[in-house]
């Protein structure tokens, strides 16, 4: 398949251009669904000429319905679009530049999904999807799963889609609690997780950031220590990437913490640490959860986010650490590499 399309992308590269257009058009709409025309047409910047035409060929072809509250994909259209995926990242360079990704970084893998999120931010839905797809292909039974906190994260929870029970797999919050929506909190990932998976799971009752003495004491609280210590086996780490600058503000650190932590150079921010470009820790919280040791450690570390302002964040991690696979958006891949 990929060399037939090789082939035509020669001989008749408009038959490739209009695939591609109309791979886009149904890859959005089972982003956005219900969506309409107009809102379909702002987005992938076509004309609401062109995205009429093109969906009506879609409808013919059976793979999305038309609504009063808009067009939706059929289960025809969502087994189309994942036959296609792997040829379409190939045809569209993105198997080139996930190799260029991987081999800058030296880290595990790179998986790209096409387009900005920068200019299309429904594409987090894609990235994250793509992000659950590999977890599940590595995911076994016996396994200790920690995820992370933050609306990446959500996204992922949300894409899981399997009818495996893993009922030997336990779930288990990678950090406490931050700031005060909840349903953004590990805790709250990870009931959901749980869900999808039909597995265990193991909740960290306790804030992220505490002081020496009150971490020491709650530490030892069994329910707490019990899920400290899961956290310690961790199998396969799913977390989103923190820029230094946003984290600062979402921990809603002090003023003269928020000027030393950045006046140090630091760019990204994992697991209560701040590193600068090149891996260096300048500045640690004292935080409950995984610590930089197990992360290390961890057989499967995925690292999940879209957006060109966090490439300096993920390039710093990937100093840390070269146990990472990376799924991200395709211009955030262009991003890590002119850096």
């Amino acid at each position: 398949m990929k060399d037939l399309l090789k082939i035509q992308q020669k001989l008749i590269p408009q038959v490739i251009e209009l695939m591609e257009k109309r791979y886009s058009i149904l890859r959005q709409i089972s982003l956005s669904e219900p969506v309409g025309r107009r809102t379909l047409s702002n987005i992938l910047d076509i004309s609401e000429r062109v995205v009429r035409s093109e969906t009506e060929f879609l409808k013919d072809q059976g793979l999305i319905d038309v609504a009063v509250s808009g067009m939706t994909i059929t289960y025809e259209g969502i087994k189309l679009l994942d036959e296609l995926k792997d040829v379409i990242n190939d045809v569209m360079g993105l198997s080139t530049l996930q190799d260029k990704v991987k081999n800058k970084l030296g880290i595990k893998k790179v998986l790209l999904v096409s387009g900005s999120f920068d200019s299309n931010n429904s594409l987090i839905k894609d990235v994250a999807r793509c992000g659950a797809e590999y977890f599940l292909s590595v995911l076994k039974d016996g396994d200790i799963v920690s995820i992370t906190g933050g609306s990446t994260m959500l996204e992922f929870a949300n894409s899981i889609k399997t009818d495996k029970r893993y009922n030997d797999v336990t779930v288990v919050p990678a950090r406490g609690s931050m700031g005060t929506d909840v349903e953004i909190q590990s805790n709250n990932i990870v009931a959901i997780t749980s869900k999808k998976l039909h597995s265990n799971y193991k909740l960290l009752n306790i804030p992220d950031e505490l002081g020496e003495e009150a971490m020491k004491t709650l530490s030892q609280e069994p329910e707490i220590k019990n899920t400290l210590d899961y956290i310690q086996k961790t199998n396969v780490l799913v977390f989103a990437i923190g820029k230094a600058s946003e984290m600062t503000k979402r921990r809603k650190l002090p003023e003269d913490k928020v000027d030393e932590i950045i006046s140090k150079g630091a760019v990204g921010e994992a697991f209560g640490h701040y590193f600068n470009e090149k891996g260096e820790i300048v500045y640690k919280l004292n935080t409950a959860g995984i610590d930089l040791e197990t992360f290390k450690n961890v057989e499967e570390s995925i690292a999940i986010f879209a957006g060109k302002r966090k490439a300096n964040a993920l390039i710093a991690l990937s100093n840390v650490n070269k146990n990472i696979v990376l799924v991200t958006d395709e211009e955030s891949a262009k991003a890590i590499l002119e850096q």
